[in-house]
């Protein structure tokens, strides 16, 4: 069964949209600079509203211990996903699961993975200026070679339309959305989240 995570959520009434389409996961953005940032305290509101089977991931860029286990305890997310250059050691530093993001450049942006002694990692496009939510697809060869070091998410351009076929040919644990399913930075489209998930789990029956 591929997993759907529904990341960049900051409003209550799209994360209980996402939980009832069929959501295995949302994810709430820490990241000050991102359009889709929330605060961990306003993140903690929503959660506490979620239904008992929802994960809930917090993505955190290149933030110190203190600052990760401050937004840990504010916000009460359950895993962690790092989507910047954190480091191996730091990564086993907090008992939550923790995502380890990496950004696909070219099929040499694969070869850290092996550093890091975690069973999952997500995969994202890669962007000069912009780390994560970039709503560009990469080549999916290069996740399909990236499943040799574990349970592969894979994310980057990802919507309704394209889904299946991303799914199809690379046969991930997951799939992660965020501007696929977007009116604007931020707000979600309910019937594309719907739309993305029923593609999903339609594959998942066939299967």
């Amino acid at each position: 069964m591929v997993k759907v995570k529904i990341c960049g959520i900051t409003n209550l009434e799209d994360a209980i949209a996402a939980a009832e389409a069929g959501a295995d996961a949302l994810g709430f953005v820490f990241y000050p600079e991102s359009p889709r940032f929330i605060d961990p305290g306003n993140a903690r509101s929503i959660i506490s509203k979620l239904p008992v089977f929802i994960t809930t991931v917090g993505v955190i860029l290149d933030e110190g211990e203190d600052m990760i286990r401050r937004i840990l305890r504010e916000s009460c997310v359950q895993v962690l996903q790092f989507h910047g250059s954190e480091s191996p050691l730091l990564c086993t530093r907090f008992r939550e699961k923790v995502i380890k993001a990496i950004r696909i450049k070219d099929a040499e942006s694969i070869s850290s993975m092996s550093m890091y002694s975690l069973d999952t990692f997500l995969l994202d496009a890669y962007h000069e200026k912009i780390k994560g939510g970039t709503g560009k697809p990469f080549d999916w060869k290069i996740a399909e070679m990236a499943k040799e070091y574990g349970r592969i998410i894979l994310s980057g351009g990802l919507t309704p339309s394209n889904v299946g076929e991303a799914i199809r040919k690379v046969k991930p644990y997951g799939v992660d959305v965020s501007s696929g399913v977007e009116i604007s930075p931020g707000k979600k489209d309910h019937g594309k989240i719907r739309e993305f998930i029923r593609e999903v789990r339609g594959l998942n029956v066939a299967r």
